[in-house]
């Protein structure tokens, strides 16, 4: 037999120590008085155990919870637990086509979503995660680590301007480096299809490594376009481009021993792969963990400790309560009775206020149910009853005065009357209001509802804090055309002013040119004169113009590092071979 917590002995011992010193040294209050000859003729033979009797057995007690704490246990082995999992590379196409819309929210946000359901879902398995474009980015190398896994999706900034087209080979190459440690080599696509429309190569390169792929077709056979800042991606000859979904990744999935499903809108496609992948790949054997294996003895002492303390226990001596002693105690309950303020006697002929009320509020019939509330009496409670339903009345104002007037020392109350005023809050628009009220009910009860209600409210008030930004910057924008319009206007004003002098210069040079040539040179002067001077005052509005703009964009570009989440650091993949991109639609 062996104790897996040794040192509990010596934790233990002083207190042992000090139990057994009270017990050889206390004496009773007759002991410390009487001799013990006159005790032993004083004292009456009884069923009950004595002192001493009863001090050993709470020793023991003692001792036998030491024993029980020490965790006693036999047959101690030592076992190697090998763990198995199955390797899994992800890539996630985040070309141009991506963008195209006619999946909602777009194609890359499904595939995100996608994502995320392969993490969640996959059990023993060690995953790792690829971005892919013309060029291919490890987002995350292969690890057992799906917490960290998701909050790195999370974070993840699509919009990134990647190199158009989808280089498929780079994501094969990537995933054999990825996976070089791995007998077993899985792939997982999501994706549009890319560009190519035979992957010959691809299929070549990833029978030779054995790499199964696997394949979501995120996209749809009708296509749609590529909606960009100033409307949709077009071709060279200025066509709208309409992207599909191309079917040839279907036969690379194929015939390398893989599979291929088209995208669901619930997890039936991502469950299919997974169910797949578990069937086809063989499990690797990646690390080797020692446990100790043992049979517990604890329950034995603790059993018969609680066994010895009964024993103990049991000999304590009995309270008895004579019957007067009863009939008194009667009596002064029944007295205090009549003491009882009239407030509370009052309350025991509100129950049918309160029956009808609640049959009021159950029914639905609120305003029934307000007038029944107030004919009670003002209590924390019978307010919060009150409160409810001019809440339910749709009365928030009144509501958040009644709620307000509960003082309450019952925390649960609080907590409660704190998260209703911040509904009735919600229900005025004063989202604000709402959030202060929330946050201060959670600081006294942890409540999940107090908190899915606070994260509603505060993607609101982000919601409004954006609109409210992209009207201020449709406002700078506005005023920047007008000011722009106004600097044209005056550009124009001014073309228009030298073309007048100039013809009145011409005209002048035709009259004065046969009396006076001096004049004529005079005149040549000041025409150069003036058209520097205009120049110096175009120089002036365009740098005006310039400083203008780059204010504009600095704004711009601030608010965004402002909203920008936690960066993700991408880790470019050098490969030498490329998929057939068109280069008429790299997209």
């Amino acid at each position: 037999m062996q104790f897996l917590y040794p040192n509990v002995f010596f934790v233990m011992l002083i207190p042992l120590i000090l139990l057994i010193v009270l017990i050889l040294t206390s004496k009773d209050t007759m002991q410390k008085h009487f001799s013990k000859s006159i005790l032993d003729k004083l004292s009456v033979g009884g069923k009950s155990l004595n002192k001493t009797t009863r001090n050993g057995l709470l020793f023991i007690t003692l001792l036998l919870f030491i024993v029980a704490l020490s965790r006693p246990v036999i047959n101690q082995k030592e076992q190697d637990i090998k763990q198995s999992l199955i390797p899994i590379v992800i890539a996630l196409d985040v070309s141009k086509s991506m963008m195209a819309n006619d999946i909602y929210p777009n194609r890359i946000e499904l595939a995100k979503k996608k994502l995320k359901e392969i993490i969640n879902i996959s059990k023993n398995s060690t995953i790792g995660v690829l971005l892919f474009a013309k060029n291919s980015f490890i987002l995350s190398p292969v690890t057992e680590d799906f917490i960290s896994l998701n909050y790195i999706v999370d974070n993840l900034d699509t919009n990134l301007e990647f190199s158009n087209g989808s280089n498929i080979f780079a994501v094969l190459e990537a995933t054999s480096h990825m996976l070089s440690d791995f007998k077993v080599k899985n792939l997982i696509i999501l994706s549009d299809g890319g560009n190519d429309n035979g992957y010959e190569d691809e299929i070549e390169f990833a029978l030779e490594n054995k790499i199964a792929i696997y394949s979501v077709g995120i996209a749809t056979s009708q296509g749609a376009a590529i909606p960009q800042k100033d409307g949709y991606l077009t071709d060279s000859k200025g066509n709208i481009v309409n992207v599909k979904l191309n079917e040839s990744i279907k036969n690379l999935s194929l015939k390398t021993q893989g599979g291929y499903i088209d995208y669901t809108l619930d997890t039936s496609d991502i469950d299919a792969i997974i169910t797949q992948i578990n069937s086809q790949s063989k499990k690797e054997e990646l690390t080797t963990k020692k446990i100790k294996t043992y049979t517990e003895l604890f329950y034995y002492p603790l059993a018969l400790a609680i066994f010895v303390l009964f024993l103990a226990l049991s000999s304590l001596p009995k309270i008895r309560i004579k019957s007067k002693s009863v009939n008194s105690l009667i009596i002064v309950a029944v007295a205090t009775v009549g003491f009882i303020p009239s407030k509370s006697t009052a309350s025991f002929f509100e129950f049918e206020n309160i029956k009808n009320a609640t049959k009021y509020y159950e029914n639905n019939e609120f305003k029934e149910a307000s007038d029944e509330y107030r004919k009670l009496s003002t209590t924390p409670q019978s307010l919060y009853n009150l409160a409810n339903s001019l809440y339910k009345e749709e009365k928030y104002k009144e509501a958040i005065d009644t709620y307000s007037k509960i003082v309450t020392t019952n925390k649960e109350l609080e907590a409660k009357k704190l998260h209703n005023i911040g509904n009735s809050y919600v229900k005025s628009n004063n989202l604000e209001k709402a959030k202060e009220f929330y946050e201060k009910s959670l600081k006294i009860k942890d409540d999940k509802q107090t908190k899915e209600n606070l994260d509603i409210v505060n993607k609101e008030l982000e919601k409004q804090k954006k609109q409210e930004d992209k009207k201020k910057n449709d406002k700078e924008n506005q005023k920047q055309k007008d000011d722009k319009k106004k600097e044209n206007q005056e550009q124009e004003k001014n073309k228009k002013n030298k073309q007048k002098d100039k013809n009145s210069d011409d005209k002048k040079k035709k009259d004065e040119k046969s009396k006076n040539k001096n004049k004529d040179g005079n005149q040549k002067n000041d025409k150069k004169d003036k058209n520097s001077n205009n120049t110096q005052k175009d120089k002036q509005n365009e740098q005006i113009k310039k400083e203008s703009i780059s204010d504009m964009e600095e704004k711009k570009w601030m608010q965004k590092l402002n909203k920008q989440k936690t960066p993700v650091y991408l880790q470019k993949v050098k490969t030498k071979n490329e998929s057939n991109i068109d280069e008429n639609q790299p997209w």
